[in-house]
């Protein structure tokens, strides 16, 4: 087989192939890590450190763990699935890799989904303490709490609490984490003063025990659920209008921080004092400058949500993913556009939620309509705005595939709270509140919003998807550089495509089985049952498999073949779910095809991410640890043990004067596709015009998503500062964003200008990355980027 992708045993459009069985059952060794940053992935989120895992071992536990959620799955399907993900051909999601078990069958679905949605506050809350990102819609027709009606909230933490302050560093301890004292300030320099205003604030702020004669007092359980609800009573008091009223919350039952959170594989507990942090800023913060009248119901929700989800940052289970929209027509949505680059409200992206209309009073300027004057004030104010620190973004409601085919209209509305209740938590309190909304909802003018990432669309009201990746470069059968790209030999393609295809299909059936588990939106989960599969590591497969590098794919004749097979396993998936579904009585799948970022999964093979194009050739990937090296070249007392380590065997180790008592290790780092042979041809983000990056999403949009049960494409377009003005910048969105479902574009100007002490990610010049690399020295460091991987098969050098 010369550059064809093989169609023979494939599913056609309306025929469904049972698995090809190209994985085989006799178990596959686990595919190797990255070495470097694939490696440091694997150890941090996915192995589980007391089982000594590789990835042959993570693929047993989550083939098991994902296959004993239904009992008729076969044994031969188990070890199929097991062999796909061990090879790295089907890489579900980052969840699934660290929860996937056993247990997996007694767990609650919010553990498992990547992408969520709510409607109210707590939900958010609790979705995000459970891992998941969750998109809000913050238009005026949602937003029907006033805070400011909220009950007046009284805290206690029991002195024998081990995190209560009763000497000098735990108030220091307490004045840091409150942020009453300056960050970085030591015992030293803790003087009277300061701790003073330290027990000031704690006397004033904390009690000791729950007041004789509390009109209503709760102790807060030491869960997931146990947070989430204190924040639904709070929020249900408020929309019932209990201004009058006090609320004691007892924080005394919650573990110390740093305790080991089982279900999070040991990962430490944040403690009492964070959602006391965050509760004392939502009263403080939001609850009385509501009551003074001076906050709207959509400005008083997004506060609170912000609030909360810092706690969620400091969770130790992941950060806080949030997406937070507002409609285009709202009146204030020009208060919206600049609440982020006004300061404070870092943890979510913000985007306008827009249409047609809009675009078609942005793109003529003699449009003559009620709303046309304001759609190009909004226009003008969001790229201003987004030129300066990259939001707000775009995202064409009207194109979202809940509004098109209408499914959003038919989500029944339900008053007795069991669209949000599993097993684990039920809403109680907020019942009533839940209701509204959803009655509400029914008649907005956007019904759905998306995923943090927004390559989901969901109902405003809540809703999730199950998430998975499958990288087609990783299901070749043969050692990568065995393969010459776009000549494949006959009989290893035949494997690999084959490979592919059951890759997908196992991947859909491994999602909807997902859908299975007990969930708070278990009614929605079984009204549309969505998944969302997606390939990853696109540009090494196409240039690996097909010879082609990204400008021949904009190229729709030249790269046929590819978008021919794009477009058979897009066919695949959506025909496998459909059938799946119907053999397991469930629902026709809402969503099947989509692309997300796929983070996690790409590096822990280095592939490019998702749909992304390779973001610089070779870079120093630098990694925080804690510690400071002396003048005479010892170590900190409390260091890291790991930073000697690093410095004695030579990679690049300095201190950081924003973070004290903190320095970073520079590991080197060659992405995959850099290790293929493809020399000159490789095009890196920052190379491709904007036109041409919008051209590949509207051919994964066209060849992948397809136009039924397709979600979207999530992308991030920068826009580089030093090559395009403002104009230019606005031209280029009204032209292109209509076209398209979703879009992140991000103005950025080029690293050496960003003025910050370092960047995650360093682009080194080959030769100082060379000297760097060399430098670093002994057999056993993991990290260091094997050097002979960088040679092409003509023995040059392709950086």
């Amino acid at each position: 087989m010369d550059g064809g992708f093989s169609l023979a045993g494939t599913a056609r459009a309306h025929v469904r192939n049972p698995l090809e069985g190209a994985f085989g059952t006799s178990p596959l060794p686990g595919r190797a890590l990255d070495r470097g940053m694939g490696e440091a992935v694997g150890r941090r989120t996915v192995f589980r450190p007391a089982d000594h895992e590789d990835f042959g071992r993570v693929a047993d536990r989550v083939a098991r763990g994902n296959t004993e959620l239904l009992p008729t799955v076969t044994p031969a399907e188990r070890a199929q699935l097991r062999n796909a993900i061990a090879t790295g051909a089907l890489l579900t999601s980052g969840r699934h890799l660290q929860h996937g078990d056993a247990a997996q069958p007694g767990r609650n679905m919010e553990m498992f989904t990547n992408c969520a949605t709510a409607i109210c506050s707590f939900a958010k809350f609790y979705l995000l303490l459970n891992g998941s990102g969750v998109g809000r819609a913050y238009d005026d027709e949602l937003c029907v709490v006033d805070w400011g009606q909220a009950p007046d909230l009284q805290f206690v933490l029991s002195p024998s609490h081990p995190d209560y302050p009763h000497d000098r560093a735990g108030l220091l301890r307490l004045g840091l984490e409150m942020q009453i004292l300056p960050w970085g300030t030591g015992l030293d320099a803790f003087d009277a003063a300061m701790e003073g205003k330290v027990r000031a604030f704690l006397s004033r702020n904390v009690m000791t025990q729950v007041p004789e004669g509390a009109e209503q007092a709760h102790v807060i359980a030491d869960s997931r659920e146990g947070w989430g609800k204190a924040v639904e009573m709070i929020e249900a008091m408020a929309f019932a209008g209990a201004r009058t009223r006090t609320l004691v919350f007892d924080f005394s039952a919650i573990r110390c921080a740093g305790s080991p959170i089982a279900g999070m594989q040991g990962r430490p507990a944040s403690g009492p004092v964070s959602l006391l942090r965050g509760l004392l800023n939502v009263r403080d913060h939001v609850i009385r400058p509501a009551r003074a009248g001076s906050m709207a119901l959509w400005e008083q929700a997004l506060r609170v949500d912000h609030y909360l989800s810092v706690e969620v940052q400091v969770g130790g289970a992941r950060r806080a993913a949030r997406m937070a929209t507002k409609s285009w027509r709202d009146a204030d949505v020009l208060r919206f556009i600049r609440a982020k680059e006004e300061g404070g409200l870092w943890t979510a992206n913000h985007s306008v939620m827009v249409d047609a209309e809009f675009w078609a009073c942005v793109n003529d300027p003699a449009r003559v309509a009620p709303l046309a004057d304001h759609a190009r004030a909004v226009f003008a104010e969001a790229t201003r705005c987004a030129w300066i620190n990259g939001e707000p973004g775009f995202i064409n409601g009207d194109r979202l595939e809940d509004s098109r085919t209408g499914s959003a209209r038919r989500k029944p509305v339900y008053t007795d709270g069991r669209d949000f209740r599993s097993h684990r938590y039920q809403a109680t309190e907020g019942a009533g509140l839940l209701a509204d909304l959803a009655r509400r909802a029914a008649g907005a003018h956007f019904p759905v919003t998306t995923n943090p990432c927004g390559e989901i669309t969901l109902h405003v009201t809540g809703g999730y998807c199950v998430i998975g990746d499958f990288a087609p470069l990783l299901a070749c059968p043969v050692a990568l550089d065995g393969v010459t790209p776009g000549h494949v030999a006959a009989e290893t393609a035949a494997i690999w495509d084959a490979r592919v295809r059951d890759a997908v299909r196992l991947g859909v059936r491994f999602l909807l089985r997902a859908n299975r588990m007990d969930a708070l939106y278990g009614e929605e989960v079984r009204r549309t049952n969505r998944i969302g599969i997606g390939p990853t590591g696109l540009h090494e497969w196409a240039w690996l498999r097909f010879g082609l590098d990204f400008h021949d794919l904009l190229d729709e004749t030249r790269a046929a073949p590819f978008w021919d097979a794009v477009r058979e396993l897009s066919t695949i998936a959506k025909t496998e779910a459909n059938a799946y579904a119907h053999e397991t009585g469930t629902a026709r799948p809402v969503t099947v095809t989509t692309v997300k970022p796929a983070g996690t999964t790409s590096k822990l093979f280095g592939l490019t991410e998702g749909a992304h194009l390779p973001a610089r050739r070779q870079y120093l990937r630098w990694v925080q640890f804690k510690g400071v090296q002396c003048a005479d070249g010892t170590w900190e007392t409390g260091s890291d043990p790991l930073l000697a380590d690093y410095a004695s065997r030579g990679y690049p180790v300095r201190s950081l004067r924003s973070f004290p008592g903190m320095s970073i290790v520079g590991f080197p780092t060659v992405p995959l596709i850099q290790r293929l042979g493809m020399g000159g041809r490789v095009v890196t983000a920052p190379e491709a015009t904007p036109a041409e990056q919008y051209r590949w999403l509207e051919l994964l949009e066209k060849y992948w998503i397809g136009a039924a049960q397709g979600n979207q494409v999530s992308y991030t377009l920068k826009v580089y500062t030093d090559r395009h003005d403002l104009a230019g910048f606005r031209a280029m969105v009204a032209a292109n964003q209509p076209h398209v479902r979703c879009c992140a574009v991000l103005p950025s100007r080029p690293d050496s200008d960003l003025g910050y002490e370092y960047l995650p990610e360093e682009e080194v010049p080959a030769g100082r990355f060379a000297a760097i690399t060399a430098a670093i020295h002994g057999e056993d460091a993991r990290e260091v980027v094997d050097w002979a991987h960088l040679q092409c098969a003509s023995g040059a050098c392709p950086i």
